[in-house]
């Protein structure tokens, strides 16, 4: 037992189960305030992503009325303060030597090596193209595939670093690697001879395999692990993860709270079944029917459809955690009449389209069992909308949301907080979102709070677009739109003394100057489009610019004869002609 706050805070692995994440947040919620930890000691909850971080955070503060001591983030940070904590901080570094950034660079190093051999042909095929950063494409697309092995297949990497060049599968069999693949390996062994023995020692899957070592050895730990570990809402979670999360289990409490569409056992409906043989079944089996002894082309007869076609990840968790979760030792442990929370809601002639297929999901009815599903007229659960761009999209989402918020009506209107939009890619739609979105002040009544989340640093950071911009500016032909939006961080028109107000006129005078790609005719040249001469490049606008001003408009007799037969670009002048000074400035530096 771990005593904390005069109470045992009794160790274990206890998994709840619910299709509704409301239900999960409630049940952990409660469960937190049954058993609190000790003042100065903090609540660690475990996500997948930055927008369920702040919802989980919102739901405690809503149903406790303060969210204190909760440190809410994503699980690779856990586990590696939990390596240093059970190994010690000697022997764990604060970063892994093989994270996703120096293992970039250290395939840059090796790839020009290596693509000569034999093995290494699909990978040189890349790299026949003329384009100077192919090799740093392809070295981050590797580093993060290795990065991935790390986590959710160390026991590939492990094996190869042993010579073993195969693939083990989740049912414990050996699979032979593929000829065009057996470059993966070589390139592996490769990156664990650049580190020494102490650095090899550092790599993800070592530092797991000795962790889980320790942790279930019962061996005294370096120093105090999180005494309480609340995984919540995530619905695929690495076996390497799970294996320390169970290891944990014996000197913490371990909590899982586990999105499950489906009540019942659902691991057999469809193909791939053969490759994780169930142990243990959590779930029962709906009318004692074991769907594992049926073929494959009658399971329409006994499956939900829907279930079937996008449940595959989330079928390979639930049964992966199986081997884990032990529902009815937990039970006894934690002295629980149910840890199962799936809702069991009748419907009527009012219940909503969506959660009548929600509830056959969860009741596992295929086809040939459910009944003509009630829509009455006002029911908007499911809507489709078809827009011929994506901005339209967004337009058509922002008014239905307006339409929403303002209907409120009922015991529970709906506010801005209650709505979560899910994109596929929310960095490419991002600045339309903001677009859209934020095209509306705080004062009008047509403005909707809303924030972007899961946005890469590059991505949310206008300065480090910036900078990484100005890194690819050698290889990019430099449209004016790129310089006008370089224009757009604060941070840099600052620099080149150009505020926000002005931007309007001296984008008008770039367009006017006939400023659209390239820098000069030399950076056209590093292109291989010197044919192009210095026509409309940024250099020749700005000198349209500057003879404006010096010399005003030219008679059109005398056109052909003004200088070096550019025709100055009479609009700048005045006081606002320090703006043409200021794109001088900036010119300048991005040439040098």
């Amino acid at each position: 037992m771990i005593q904390r706050n005069n109470q045992a805070l009794q160790p274990g692995f206890l998994a709840f189960h619910s299709n509704r994440s409301e239900a999960l947040a409630e049940v952990v919620i409660s469960w937190l305030r049954r058993h609190p930890l000790s003042p100065l000691e903090e609540e660690v909850i475990l996500v997948q992503s930055n927008g369920m971080a702040e919802w989980v955070k919102m739901e405690i503060a809503r149903i406790g009325g303060v969210c204190a001591a909760t440190r809410v983030e994503l699980p690779s940070r856990f586990l590696w303060r939990t390596y240093r904590q059970v190994l010690g901080r000697d022997a764990v570094p604060n970063e892994s030597p093989l994270d996703k950034v120096p293992m970039v660079w250290r395939l840059m190093q090796l790839l020009p090596k290596l693509i000569t051999e034999p093995d290494f042909s699909p990978v040189a095929g890349f790299l026949t193209g003329e384009e100077p950063d192919r090799m740093l494409q392809l070295a981050s697309k590797l580093a993060d595939l290795f990065d991935q092995y790390q986590n959710y297949r160390a026991d590939w990497l492990l094996a190869w670093s042993k010579g073993q060049d195969h693939l083990v599968l989740a049912n414990g069999s050996v699979s032979e690697i593929p000829a065009e693949q057996r470059w993966q390996p070589r390139l592996w062994r490769a990156v664990l001879q650049t580190l020494d023995e102490k650095q090899q020692q550092s790599i993800r899957p070592q530092l797991q395999q000795r962790v889980v070592d320790v942790l279930n050895s019962g061996e005294l730990l370096a120093s105090k692990v999180a005494q309480r570990v609340v995984v919540f809402g995530m619905s695929q979670i690495p076996l390497t993860t799970l294996q320390a999360l169970a290891a944990l289990s014996k000197h913490s409490q371990v909590l899982l709270a586990i999105p499950n569409p489906c009540q019942y056992y659902w691991g057999d409906i469809m193909d791939g079944r053969e490759l994780l043989n169930a142990q243990r079944r959590r779930q029962p089996l709906r009318r004692d029917v074991d769907l594992a002894s049926l073929p494959l082309e009658d399971m329409h007869a006994h499956a939900n459809p829907l279930l079937a076609a996008w449940g595959r990840q989330g079928r390979d968790f639930i049964r992966q955690l199986d081997h884990f979760d032990d529902a009815e030792k937990a039970k006894q442990q934690f002295d629980l009449a149910r840890i199962d929370l799936f809702d069991d809601t009748e419907e009527d002639a009012q219940t909503p389209l969506l959660r009548q297929v929600q509830n056959r999901i969860r009741d596992l009815v295929p086809l040939s069992e459910r009944s003509e599903s009630a829509i009455y007229p006002t029911d908007q659960s499911i809507v489709f909308h078809s827009a011929h761009s994506t901005v339209r999209e967004l337009e058509i989402l922002h008014d239905q949301l307006l339409h929403l918020l303002a209907n409120r009506t009922g015991a529970n209107p709906l506010n801005p907080r209650d709505i979560i939009v899910m994109v596929p890619d929310i960095e490419q739609l991002a600045p339309a979102i903001r677009a859209v979105f934020g095209q509306y002040k705080r004062h009008e009544q047509r403005f909707i709070p809303f924030d972007i989340a899961d946005m890469s640093a590059k991505s949310d950071s206008p300065l480090i677009g910036a900078l990484d911009w100005l890194l690819r500016l050698p290889t990019q032909r430099c449209r004016m739109s790129e310089l006008v939006d370089l224009l757009e961080v604060s941070a840099i028109a600052n620099r080149f003394g150009i505020d926000q107000e002005s931007l309007p006129k001296l984008t008008q005078w770039m367009v006017g100057a006939g400023i659209r790609w390239g820098l000069n005719d030399a950076h056209r040249t590093d292109l291989a489009l010197g044919a192009c001469g210095d026509q409309n490049s940024a250099w020749f606008g700005l000198r349209r610019m500057l003879l404006g001003y010096a010399s005003g408009a030219v008679p059109v007799n005398n056109r052909l004869a003004s200088l070096e037969a550019i025709e100055p670009y009479a609009e700048v002048g005045g006081l606002e002609a320090e703006l043409a000074g200021s794109l001088a400035h900036l010119l300048q530096a991005l040439l040098k």
